[in-house]
C-alpha cells in the first residue's frame, strides 16, 4: 500500500507538470452518485437567486440610439461578468446560456410590446425550462403584464401527473395551463377531413331524392349528439376543473384555479382574452408575446393556432432567428420570440442534450445518461432488444452501461463499422433523438416526490408478476412454467455430453457403436421389438462399400 501511494504522488506530480487531468470512468459517462447530485440540489438551491437575466436600462423619449445602445452593451457585460465569477468561485455548470445582444434586445422588445407574456416549458421538465427571474422582469416593466406557464407537449403525461403539476404552480402562484400542439394539430385535421367529406356527401345527397337527404340529415345529428355525449362522460371532472380555472383568471390575479385539463385552440384563445383586464399597450388590441427556450414548441403553437404554416418549425433547436408578429383574429395579436437559453443550473452536460437544449448531431462523447432515467425493461420493450445481464459477481440490478445498449441497438438496427462492429455514435444518436421526442419518456417530477414514483408510464413494460402464492393452499411455492418440448428435442438436450457441431459420430444423438441411436430411445416403451442394427443415418445395407469403391478405382493405384 506504501508503495501504491507512492506512485500515485509520482503520476499525480507528472500529471500536474504536464497539465493532465485525471478524469475516472464515472465522470466521463456523464453519471452522478446520489451524494453529489443531493449536493449539486443543495448548491442550485443556496444560489438560485443569482440567476438572473440581463435586463434593458431605463431610456426615455430624449435618449439617443447611440447613448442606449452603449447602456445596453455595458449592462449586459456587467451580467455577463456575473454569471462567469458564479461558474468560476462555485464550479457549477450553467446552461449554455445566450451571448449574444441582439437576441436579448428581440426578448425586451416582445416583453415590452406584450400585454401577456406566456413562457412556454417542456412538460417533461418544467422546472428546467421555467425561468422565474423572467417573471419578475416582466412585472418590472409594468405591473398591468400578465405571466402565463403554458406547459407543452402534456400529451405526454398521464392526468395524474397534470394535476400534481396545476397544484404545484398554483401553490407558487402563477397561472399554468397544460397544450399540446401536436395532438391538437391532428384533431383539428382530422375535424377538417370530416367536415370536407360531409360537405361532399351532402352534396352528393341534394342530388339525389328528398327521402336519402332526409336520411343523411338525421345520420349526421346522431353523430354530432353521440360525439357530445361521449366527450362530456369522458371528462366530467375535467370540464368543472377547466370552468373553475376561467372562472377564477377572470377575477384578476387574486383568486385563480389551475385546471390539468389539456386545452383545445378556441379554449386556449379565450384564456389568453379573460386573463387580462387591465389597459392594454394598444387601445383595442391584445397582444400575446411567446418565449421559451428552443424547441419547446413555440412556432408549433402558432401553426397550430392559425391553422396554416406561418413560421418555419425545425427540430433542431434555435431554428427561429427573428422575432415576428401575426394576428389570429381582430383585436388579438401573437408575437413569436426566437428561442433563449436561459441562464439555469444544471447537472451535468448529459442533461442539456437529453432535455433537447444542446444540439445532438453535434455531440462527440456518449453518454449513460438515458440508461440512468430509463430502466433496463423499458430500453428493451421499446427497441425489442436483449441487453447483456450483468454477471455473476456484479449487482444484478445495476443500470446497463451505455456501451451494452449500444452494442444491442446497434446489432437490431444493423449498424456496422467497417470493422464488423456496432456502430457506438450512430446507434448513441437515433437513442438520444428518440429521448428528446418522447419514444423513450422519462418526467421529471415537482421537488416533494420521488422521481421514481412519478413514472407510470414505465409500468407497461413490467414483466408479468408471477404468482407468488401459487396454487397450492400453503401459499409458498411458486407457480411454475410449464414448458412444452418434443421427443427429439428432449433427448438430444438432456445428453451428457452433446457433441454437436463436431467431428464425429461417437455420440452424435445418443448414437454409440452397436446401437441403433435414436431409434431404440424412441422405441423405449416397446423394448420387445426387433430393431436392425446400424446407424439410423443409412438407408442401405451395402456392407461392403468400402471393398467395392477399392475394386472400383483399383486401375488407378499403379
Amino acid at each position: 500500500m506504501h508503495c501504491t501511494d507512492f506512485q500515485y504522488n509520482q503520476f499525480t506530480h507528472l500529471f500536474k507538470k504536464l497539465n493532465i487531468k485525471f478524469v475516472p470512468a464515472e465522470a466521463r459517462a456523464g453519471l452522478l452518485t446520489a451524494e453529489e447530485t443531493a449536493k449539486l440540489k443543495k448548491l442550485h438551491e443556496e444560489n438560485k437567486q443569482l440567476l438572473r437575466i440581463p435586463r434593458r436600462p431605463q431610456w426615455d423619449e430624449s435618449t439617443s440610439p447611440e447613448v442606449l445602445q452603449q447602456k445596453e452593451r455595458d449592462s449586459f457585460l456587467e451580467w455577463r461578468r456575473e454569471l462567469a465569477l458564479l461558474e468560476e468561485e462555485q464550479k457549477m455548470i450553467l446552461t449554455p446560456f445566450e451571448r449574444n445582444l441582439d437576441f436579448w434586445r428581440q426578448l425586451w422588445r416582445v416583453i415590452e410590446r406584450s400585454d401577456i407574456v406566456v413562457q412556454i416549458v417542456d412538460a417533461r421538465n418544467p422546472l428546467l425550462f421555467r425561468c422565474p427571474d423572467l417573471e419578475c422582469y416582466v412585472k418590472e416593466v409594468s405591473r398591468d403584464k400578465v405571466n402565463l406557464l403554458l406547459v407543452n407537449k402534456a400529451d405526454l403525461l398521464t392526468r395524474e401527473q397534470r394535476m400534481i403539476w396545476a397544484k404545484f404552480f398554483e401553490k407558487e402562484g402563477l397561472r399554468a395551463v397544460f397544450w399540446s400542439a401536436l395532438v391538437e394539430n391532428e384533431r383539428l385535421e382530422a375535424e377538417e377531413k370530416e367536415e370536407s367529406e360531409e360537405e361532399e356527401e351532402s352534396e352528393e345527397e341534394e342530388s339525389d331524392m328528398e327521402n336519402d337527404s332526409q336520411s343523411g340529415e338525421q345520420f349526421k345529428d346522431c353523430i354530432a349528439e353521440g360525439d357530445w355525449q361521449t366527450c362530456s362522460e369522458a371528462s366530467e371532472g375535467e370540464e368543472a376543473d377547466d370552468e373553475g380555472s376561467v372562472a377564477g383568471s377572470a377575477h384578476g390575479s387574486a383568486s385563480f384555479h389551475n385546471s390539468s385539463r389539456l386545452l383545445t385552440k378556441d379554449e386556449l384563445l379565450a384564456l389568453f382574452k379573460e386573463c387580462h383586464d387591465g389597459p392594454t399597450i394598444r387601445e383595442g388590441e391584445l397582444t400575446v408575446g411567446l418565449v421559451g427556450y428552443p424547441n419547446v414548441g413555440k412556432s408549433s403553437t402558432i401553426n397550430t393556432i392559425l391553422r396554416n404554416k406561418k413560421v418555419s418549425v425545425s427540430v433542431t433547436p434555435g431554428h427561429t432567428k427573428h422575432f415576428q408578429t401575426l394576428y389570429v383574429e381582430p383585436g388579438l395579436c401573437l408575437c413569436d420570440c426566437p428561442g433563449l437559453v436561459m441562464p439555469s443550473f444544471v447537472a451535468t452536460k448529459a442533461e442539456m442534450i437529453c432535455s433537447g437544449i444542446l444540439p445532438i448531431d453535434q455531440i462527440r462523447d456518449h453518454t449513460a445518461y438515458v440508461c440512468q432515467t430509463i430502466p433496463r425493461n423499458v430500453l428493451e420493450g421499446t427497441y425489442g432488444i436483449n441487453i447483456i445481464r450483468p454477471r455473476e459477481d456484479e449487482d444484478p440490478d445495476r443500470i446497463p452501461t451505455y456501451e451494452e445498449l449500444l452494442m444491442a441497438y446497434g446489432y437490431m438496427r444493423g449498424f456496422m463499422t467497417t470493422h464488423g462492429q456496432p456502430d457506438q455514435s450512430r446507434s448513441a444518436r437515433y437513442i438520444l433523438k428518440d429521448y428528446v421526442v418522447g419514444k423513450l419518456l422519462y418526467c421529471h417530477p415537482p421537488p416533494h416526490i420521488s422521481p421514481a414514483d412519478f413514472q407510470p408510464q414505465h409500468s407497461k413494460f413490467q414483466p408479468e408478476n408471477v404468482n407468488v402464492e401459487g396454487s397450492t393452499k400453503n401459499g409458498s411455492k411458486q407457480n411454475k412454467v410449464k414448458r412444452h418440448e418434443n421427443l427429439v428435442d428432449q433427448n438430444f438436450f438432456h445428453q451428457e455430453n452433446v457433441r454437436a457441431l463436431t467431428k464425429g459420430v461417437q455420440t452424435f444423438m445418443g448414437y454409440r457403436l452397436g446401437s441403433v441411436g435414436q431409434r431404440d430411445q424412441v422405441d423405449q416403451e416397446n423394448p420387445g421389438s426387433n430393431q436392425p442394427e446400424g446407424k439410423p443415418w443409412k438407408k442401405h445395407g451395402n456392407r461392403n462399400k468400402k471393398e467395392k469403391v477399392r475394386r472400383l478405382t483399383k486401375h488407378l493405384d499403379a
